[in-house]
């Protein structure tokens, strides 16, 4: 094929010409994103009920949800959580479902359950969770001094949101911190009582001066027109304006018996920056958007907010496309310095210009080729792909010295130009294709791991398998083009050079190896002995997730567990930035309850996010430290959590799930066990260290008790009594002014006092208008309750979480202690779910090694030479271990794709070793009177046609990632532990394939001879 092929260089130069253009175009249309948009098979139905208990949610709302759901296709788990006026039920589905389909079917079953869940209640909110949800950035609104909090809510939604959401890639523009404007009613009750009025006289004004006629029409002529009621209210001044009639028949305008005022609704969470109270809008990207192209897009809309709308501050802030960025500079830098250093290491060894000038022209095509096959695969430009095209990077440049090695050796034998292009690339094509092979059969088998882990490995295997394919076919199609191209019109004597560094090299190389095969049983005994203690520090690695970025922001999440207002909580974040002013330098929080459409996170007003942005690593420490002493000394109720703000990376690698979680039901009740009875029990719990789950988590509540006796004999009715209460204690809405899509509700408001005080001085009329006050009919008492009703698929659960590092070991004596409390015990956590991917990884590790074992089988037609490459491995990794265990690296995601590279570049460098050597081997057993003296010969000179491509390689690599080692930022903290590992295995590699190689395949050669000539 290479003969034909280079019989017709013009036609195959044009080919490839066209396949670059092609390939040019296909990469401009290819989506850029930070990560893969992979569907995480859940969905969350948010719930939202003002003024009720956890109780009321769990029993009116989540279980009739819950029981819609049961039959939905591919459920595999369902988790509810009903707080107080908030509730969520998180649907899991098999990874195999399709959450488009099953999207629409949860929103067709909550159109079925309307009809059975409360009327006053709003529709239930269906969040499906995607990557694309995480926002790229976040546009902080702050309002300057003056300003109207409610006109700039209205701008933010009517034109900053619409005009973000027109920009070209925008999927969704979310908001929160919106105010709403209320007109807002206080009754004068003095007035009142003396006018002989009630509130109720109010309500009934107010909502006969806001009808409205249904549809009617009249008839004039032969013209049809359609009635509008004239009286209906628009402004404040038209609710002063409507007459009241007491029951005596006196009218009055209303204004003399009440104030009526615009006002901000009662706030249930705040967005604060700087300390100020503002709004915060995150931008989505669509999933063939190019994140790098709408980014600027964003900034030069907000640039025109600046001028358009000065009375409005405008900051954009964290930017997740750094991220990408940080990814893009990394293969940038990788390609650079990979060509230049290949460069430099090629002119070294070969002392020629020409040869480094290949390899350069070989990088870029073969990378851009590989983006042809992106868009046919359906993937994006994303980290991990890009990941992906980095780890191939190196095969690449190893492919391109190994070819061009062997042609120049061969054009130093003696051959035509032609002859050793031709026999130079068919001489190591086999082994180069099943050293791709091999290198796949690691790697690809990873895609079929469970969970997201095997969803983000796919778009990493298919970068994998364009690049190495693609390097193959530059490696046996462009380069000897390009070498006869450039060599064409060169002496021989040119090409034949070798540099004065690689003789010295190959005189030391030389000596060792004659070394260390006069004592070879010795030392093939050290080399394996090496493997157990290598890989034995292995187990003083710590084992992470992410590699730790150096970040200087943190994200504090409180939980005061007090019956506090949105408005306190505000109050206690703003103290907090006030005391810290000045050690900080930016500063954001989320208070209260979040208004995002996309939060599928905990709701409730008692909590907060506090985002904190530090100028260095020491400051954030330090003022982290005092922030949470301070916090625990003044609050010692809350619950604090600080920890690195989370990026895009850690939003969808980190699970909320509990790490080992207890739950246990009770068989006679589908309710919770009340505290009196759950309080003993957990005393006698047989685990020390445990904290409560949500479940058992308490909050304080007012408990108002009836007295029905006395309501009966004062002729009122039950439904009088909640009236007024709802008018008392809650955001009691009389109508709502609805005026070309904009809502302006009416709200009845009372005195803002204790609520002690509101029942002494209101009042229910019984029978002959008697007043009686309300705390006649009330009694009320302070309790401590569950602050959450938790549910799943079975039902109301409660639950620990055991803190223990091995908390399986309990599981006997914790279902010892549920004996005799009608309990049914369930374990379930990140534990189990930990478990069982280590034991996937494990079985597809094995389908990989056998996989790895049959393709180097029949490469060498043999079954004992492949276990010399197997036993490479383990070295290679050894010396990565070592290499991370030395700079204090842990063993994550990013070291254990480093881990992948270099075996593929050591399974390379092996199987050429071991090729060449059956090569030679079978040509001097002919010539030669031994088979020993075959085989010491063919070992020997194998290890010196190989010296030059596996040195070079290695140094190519290792010099190429080197510079990561020294900078700074976040991609150098995400790529370094690659690097380590990379240059631990090369450096192990490199003496393995050189001396351990030859070693074992002399004992191996000498075994199986021994064995066929004693048969």
């Amino acid at each position: 094929m290479v003969r034909f092929l280079l019989a017709r260089p013009i036609a195959v130069g044009m080919t490839f010409l066209a396949l670059l253009i092609f390939s040019i175009i296909l990469f401009r249309t290819l989506p850029v994103s930070l990560l893969p948009p992979i569907d995480v098979p859940q969905i969350v139905i948010k719930v939202n009920y003002p003024n009720t208990s956890p109780e009321s949610i769990e029993q009116n709302v989540l279980r009739p949800i819950r029981e819609g759901m049961v039959t939905l296709s591919g459920l595999q788990d369902m988790e509810s959580k009903a707080g107080s006026e908030v509730g969520n039920v998180r649907l899991t589905f098999d990874y195999q479902t399709q959450m488009e389909l099953a999207y629409i079917a949860v929103n067709e079953k909550i159109d079925r359950l309307t009809n059975s869940l409360p009327e006053d209640m709003p529709r239930p909110q269906v969040v499906r969770i995607n990557t694309n949800d995480i926002p790229i950035v976040r546009l902080q609104v702050v309002p300057s001094d003056g300003v109207d909090f409610a006109e700039v809510s209205l701008l933010t939604e009517n034109v900053i949101k619409k005009r973000l959401e027109q920009l070209d890639g925008v999927a969704l523009v979310d908001i929160n911190g919106r105010q709403e404007r209320v007109i807002v009613v206080t009754p004068n009750k003095p007035v009142l009582a003396g006018l002989g009025m009630q509130e109720a006289d109010l309500i009934r004004a107010i909502e006969a001066g806001n009808s409205e006629l249904p549809g009617i029409s009249v008839e004039d002529g032969q013209f049809r027109y359609y009635l509008r009621l004239a009286t209906r209210i628009e402004t404040p001044e038209d609710v002063k304006n409507l007459p009241v009639r007491s029951p005596s028949g006196y009218t009055v305008n209303l204004e003399k018996v009440a104030d009526v005022n615009y006002d901000l609704a009662k706030p249930t969470g705040f967005h604060l920056y700087q300390g100020k109270e503002g709004l915060v809008v995150t931008v989505h990207k669509q999933a063939a958007a190019k994140m790098n192209e709408i980014m600027p897009l964003v900034y030069e809309a907000v640039s025109l907010f600046e001028k358009d709308y000065p009375q409005v501050g405008f900051d954009l802030t964290q930017d997740q496309s750094t991220l990408l960025n940080a990814g893009i500079n990394n293969l940038q830098t990788s390609l650079l310095f990979g060509g230049l250093f290949a460069f430099g290491i090629l002119f070294v060894f070969m002392g020629n210009y020409r040869t480094p000038i290949i390899i350069g022209i070989s990088l870029p095509a073969s990378l851009i080729i590989s983006f042809s096959v992106f868009y046919f695969f359906d993937i994006s430009i994303n980290v991990i792909s890009l990941s992906g095209l980095a780890l191939g990077l190196g095969m690449l440049i190893d492919n391109s010295i190994i070819v061009l090695d062997n042609i120049s050796r061969k054009n130093k034998d003696g051959s035509s130009l032609f002859e050793s292009c031709v026999t130079g690339v068919n001489e190591v094509m086999s082994a180069l294709i099943s050293s791709v092979l091999t290198t796949l059969a690691v790697f690809v088998p990873l895609v079929f791991l469970s969970g997201i882990a095997g969803a983000l490995f796919y778009d990493q295997a298919v970068s994998v398998a364009a690049i190495l394919s693609v390097s193959l076919l530059v490696a046996f199609i462009l380069l000897p083009l390009l070498y006869h191209l450039f060599f064409k019109n060169k002496p021989l004597q040119a090409a034949r050079q070798d540099s004065r560094l690689f003789l010295w090299l190959l005189r030391r190389y030389k000596v060792v190896y004659k070394g260390l095969f006069a004592q070879r049983g010795w030392s093939l005994l050290v080399l394996l002995l090496l493997i157990p203690l290598l890989l034995s520090t292995g187990w003083l690695l710590k084992v992470e997730g992410l590699p730790p970025i150096e970040k200087f922001d943190v994200m504090l999440a409180l939980d005061w567990n007090e019956p506090i207002s949105a408005s306190q909580n505000r109050d206690r974040i703003q103290q907090l930035m006030t005391q810290m002013e000045g050690q900080y330098q930016l500063a954001e929080s989320d208070v209260g309850l979040r208004q995002f459409l996309l939060f599928e996170g905990e709701n409730a007003i008692q909590q907060a996010d506090l985002y904190l942005l530090f100028n260095s690593r020491e400051q954030k420490e330090q003022v982290s430290a005092n922030l949470v002493r301070q916090l625990q000394d003044n609050f010692p109720l809350a619950s604090i959590d600080l920890r690195d703000a989370p990026n895009a990376f850690d939003q969808l690698f980190n699970s909320d799930r509990p790490y080992y979680e207890v739950r246990w039901k009770d068989l006679g009740a589908n309710k919770p066990v009340t505290a009196s009875i759950m309080d003993p029990w957990l005393e006698d719990f047989p685990v020390d260290s445990w904290s409560k789950g949500p479940g058992l988590q308490k909050g304080s509540s007012v408990i108002f008790q009836t007295n029905l006796e006395k309501l009966t004999l004062y002729g009122i009715e039950v439904q009088q009594l909640i009236d007024k209460i709802e008018q008392l204690f809650g955001n009691y809405l009389i109508t709502d002014i609805k005026r070309f899509g904009e809502i302006t509700p009416i709200l009845l408001l009372n005195d803002q006092v204790n609520f002690q005080t509101l029942l002494k001085n209101n009042f229910l009329y019984g029978e002959d208008d008697v007043p009686y006050s309300l705390d006649q009919f009330i009694r009320f008492s302070y309790d401590e309750n569950y602050k959450f009703v938790t549910a799943d698929k079975a039902g109301i659960y409660q639950s620990l979480t055991l803190d223990s590092p091995n908390p399986n070991q309990y599981e006997t004596q914790v279902r010892n202690w549920a004996l005799g409390k009608n309990l049914s015990i369930d374990f379930t956590g990140q534990f189990f779910q930990d478990r069982e991917t280590i034991r996937q990884l494990m079985g597809i590790l094995l389908v990989a090694i056998l996989l790895l074992y049959f393709i180097l089988a029949a490469q060498f037609e043999d079954f004992l030479q492949p276990l010399i490459v197997m036993l490479t491995l383990p070295l290679g990794i050894g010396g990565a271990f070592l290499v991370l265990w030395l700079t204090g690296t842990s063993l994550n995601v990013m070291s254990a794709i480093g881990l992948v590279v270099m075996l593929g570049i050591m399974v390379n460098d092996a199987i050429l070793k071991i090729d060449t050597i059956n090569r030679l081997r079978s040509r001097y057993s002919e010539d030669s009177d031994g088979l020993d003296t075959a085989l010491e010969k063919a070992l020997y000179m194998a290890g010196e046609i190989r010296l030059k491509p596996i040195v070079m390689t290695s140094v190519t690599t290792i010099l190429a990632l080197l510079p990561v080692v020294f900078s700074a930022g976040l991609g150098a903290d995400l790529q370094r532990p690659l690097v380590f590992s990379v240059i631990g295995g090369l450096t192990i590699g490199t003496f393995t394939a050189l001396y351990f190689v030859p070693l074992a395949y002399w004992f191996l050669a000498r075994g199986w001879v021994k064995k066929k000539v004693l048969v």
